[in-house]
């Protein structure tokens, strides 16, 4: 299954994705799950599903999509998690995860622009795939770890490289208001199946700039859940995001920024395709 948040006619709302339509079960169980985050945490996905035939369906152009999470308590991001990439930025080999915090205000919608904030023009794209928190835990195991899984989404890490690297902690550059792109939805790993094989993505004005395979993370999805896990609370709706491979266009000669008016998508098999328009901060 797919689900997501989105606004339809000015009102907020969570459901279902089928096919070209959106499926508004949020509106239907707005009193019990006013978010698609309270029905994770309710283990009611399967509760939303059946609610389906009496909610209304909406024209997928009709809708203005949200993050999948917009109201996450916590987004825990994974860096230099593929080799590729370890390698291009020349940081030596770690024990493990490198994880730094974005905010929730630091998100955007499939179809929303991602802004190039005034004071900088080194914005870069990072294509990556997000994991959605469904179970809550601390210490979880390598071996229990899928099972407080949710479901997956495609992200763009938006990264205004010159704040990032101001000093050696990446927080200023990773949290621009609407740089980090999250969506269209979430699928279910009952709909995702094996992560391993899956090709992750991104392309700049049509042209890849990004390409790989989810198996060729450095640390996998449940150590990253496990290293996570133990230095804070997991919570239903927190956001893993897993790592970008290389490409990156601060690592190129000569580097290839994003700039307004590019289109930046980042597509995983089986998980779906993420588009944005790039514009200037107004």
């Amino acid at each position: 299954m797919k689900f997501a948040s989105f606004k339809i006619n000015g009102a907020t709302t969570w459901g279902l994705i089928d096919g070209a339509e959106a499926i508004d079960v949020g509106a239907v169980l707005r009193s019990q799950f006013p978010d698609l985050k309270s029905a994770i945490a309710a283990g009611a996905l399967a509760q939303a599903a059946a609610a389906a035939p009496k909610a209304a369906r909406h024209p997928l152009a009709a809708i203005t999509w949200l993050p999948v999470i917009p109201n996450p308590d916590k987004i825990l991001c994974i860096g230099l998690n593929y080799e590729t990439h370890r390698k291009e930025t020349g940081r030596t080999e770690v024990e493990n995860p490198t994880v730094f915090g974005r905010f929730a205000n630091s998100q955007t919608g499939h179809l929303a622009d991602i802004i190039r904030p005034k004071v900088s023009k080194d914005l870069d794209y990072e294509g990556e795939l997000a994991v959605i928190i469904g179970t809550p835990g601390r210490y979880i195991s390598r071996a229990k770890a899928w099972d407080h899984i949710a479901g997956y989404a495609c992200y763009n890490e938006g990264s205004v490289r010159d704040y990032q690297r101001h000093t050696h902690q990446f927080t200023p550059g990773k949290n621009f208001p609407d740089t980090g792109a999250f969506g269209p939805w979430m699928v279910t790993p009952d709909e995702a199946g094996d992560l391993g094989p899956l090709r992750l993505q991104t392309r700049l004005n049509g042209e890849v700039v990004q390409d790989t395979t989810i198996s060729q993370m450095i640390f996998d999805i449940p150590r990253q859940i496990e290293y996570c896990s133990a230095f804070t609370r997991l919570e239903p709706g927190d956001v893993i995001v897993t790592g970008t491979p290389g490409g990156v266009g601060s690592r190129r000669t000569p580097p290839l920024w994003m700039k307004p008016g590019d289109v930046v998508e980042v597509e995983i098999d089986k998980i779906g395709l993420l588009r944005n328009t790039v514009a200037d901060e107004v």
